[in-house]
């Protein structure tokens, strides 16, 4: 994989059999040699012809049908889910939304629920695969929201070793000083996967403590998980406990 940063593409060339993507660098022109070019120009929801004009129902800037926090429209009786309302294009939170919408449009009347937008994870299924809930780095400084970073490596766990995968990391952002998961990011094989014991833990405020806590099949990649918030553990040993303890083992042998 290389990645090229701060490079602007400019045109794209066909020249004596070569494909060649040309791009600006810094102010110099940079010539890159390729077999085919993917564009990602995103997606945007399909709400026309369906009578939404006619009934005047809007849409908001972002091209989707407007909903409020309990995905109804103008109309009591319309809701709308899935990527037609936003604000995420994943089939997960589609389904997500789909149980509020049903409920609601059923039992609206007596009582709504609001969509639970707090916790949504994220997966980018290249290779290897990154997924991520929460926070990132980014975002926690772009939010000046205070954190810890604990970092394992995959390369050190057995099980990714055997089967030739010990690349990748497992990254969580915690509270400074305590174990609660602020957001993680996984790259390495079957890291969505992975993920989703972080969404549960953020979902129903488990911490770190906790993970550790909880035995892990051996050999699995699952152990990742278990192996980071050891190394949150260790990061936050008490200094001052453990002295005590060596003094009073150095006691006990005599």
């Amino acid at each position: 994989m290389d990645l090229r940063l701060e490079h602007k593409a400019l045109r794209c060339l066909a020249e004596d059999g070569e494909k060649a993507l040309v791009a600006e660098c810094r102010g110099e022109e940079v010539r890159l040699a390729f077999d085919q070019v993917l564009v990602a120009v995103g997606r945007v929801a399909n709400t026309q012809g369906y009578g939404l004009e006619e009934l005047g129902i809007p849409t908001t800037p972002a091209r989707t049908v407007a909903v409020d926090e309990c995905l109804q429209t103008l109309y009591p009786n319309i809701y709308a889910c899935g990527d037609v309302a936003g604000p995420f294009q994943f089939t997960h939170t589609a389904a997500h939304q789909a149980w509020y919408a049903a409920v609601n449009s059923l039992f609206g009347g007596v009582r709504k629920f609001r969509v639970d937008y707090s916790v949504i994870p994220w997966a980018t299924f290249t290779d290897p695969e990154v997924a991520r809930v929460g926070l990132n780095e980014q975002e926690a400084r772009e939010r000046a929201v205070p954190f810890e970073v604990c970092r394992y490596d995959l390369r050190d766990l057995d099980r990714a070793i055997v089967d030739g995968e010990a690349h990748g990391f497992v990254k969580v952002l915690t509270a400074p000083g305590r174990d609660k998961i602020l957001g993680a990011t996984i790259v390495g094989e079957h890291a969505a996967d992975l993920l989703a014991e972080f969404v549960l833990a953020m979902k129903h405020g488990i911490g770190l403590n906790r993970l550790l806590g909880t035995i892990h099949v051996y050999p699995t990649l699952a152990e990742a998980n278990k192996q980071v918030a050891g190394a949150w553990k260790r990061s936050h040993a008490p200094q001052g406990v453990l002295r005590w303890l060596a003094r009073y083992h150095a006691w006990r042998r005599g």
